[in-house]
């Protein structure tokens, strides 16, 4: 049998494959892009938390864990790549984030960029099957 071969576009565990996947960048993953970003995390972390404790205090243990089921159903739930994004309405749902409407909601929409490039579905299904590797949706140049 003749072995295939490939390609690796995996060097030193990053991605390096510039014309596919951009430019890779270290100063994003070290810092946030504004300091009260880390603080409305750890807040939304532990609002989480008491919500969990408040449940699990008035409808018995079990209640949580159903919802942390429903929660990872529903955030697996995704239309394939392509030109209508996923909405993930059901997730919005059931954490309450379909009620508030925030500055994330209309502005810094990414499709509104200069660099925005459109999905392409078939890289993202070879992703998803496992036959190339990379983001699902690489979305900007």
């Amino acid at each position: 049998m003749e072995e295939t071969k490939t390609i690796a576009h995996e060097i030193g565990g990053i991605q390096n494959d510039a014309l596919r996947f951009g430019l890779y960048g270290v100063k994003s993953d070290l810092i946030d892009s504004h300091p009260l970003q880390s603080s409305l995390a750890s807040t939304k972390k532990t609002q989480e938390e008491m919500k969990r404790k408040v449940l699990a205090n008035t409808y018995g243990s079990a209640f949580p864990l159903k919802t942390d089921l429903d929660r990872q159903i529903l955030s697996r739930f995704q239309r394939p790549p392509g030109a209508i994004p996923s909405s993930m309405l059901g997730l919005e749902v059931l954490t309450g984030s379909l009620e508030r409407f925030g500055p994330e909601d209309y502005l810094n929409d990414p499709r509104d960029s200069e660099t925005f490039r459109p999905a392409d579905m078939h890289h993202g299904m070879e992703v998803r099957l496992g036959l190339s590797k990379g983001p699902v949706c690489p979305m900007f140049i």
